[in-house]
């Protein structure tokens, strides 16, 4: 059975990686990332392998979880800028 706290933790993970998913599908359409910074998404994408490795340190898998779909996100838009500009 699945305590409050770990209820809670995998749920913030979940609405957390929903929060790029719309600008990764808006950009994968309109095959456009002339508006997006680069530079945003390459301070995410290292502050999301900064926060695996915390994660990894201290056994957290919401940690690990959420933050290995947010670097595929950011990793995506890093792509897809230099694809689309």
């Amino acid at each position: 059975m699945v305590n409050f706290t770990d209820a809670l933790g995998y749920a913030t993970g979940a609405l957390t990686c929903v929060t790029f998913l719309p600008q990764v599908i808006k950009t994968w359409r309109e095959k456009s990332a002339r508006d997006i910074s680069l530079l945003m998404f390459i301070i995410a994408a290292v502050n999301e392998v900064m926060w695996i490795a915390y994660g990894g340190l201290i056994n957290n898998w919401v940690l690990i979880l959420t933050n290995v779909v947010m670097l595929v996100m950011s990793v995506m838009m890093i792509v897809f800028k230099f694809r689309y500009k």
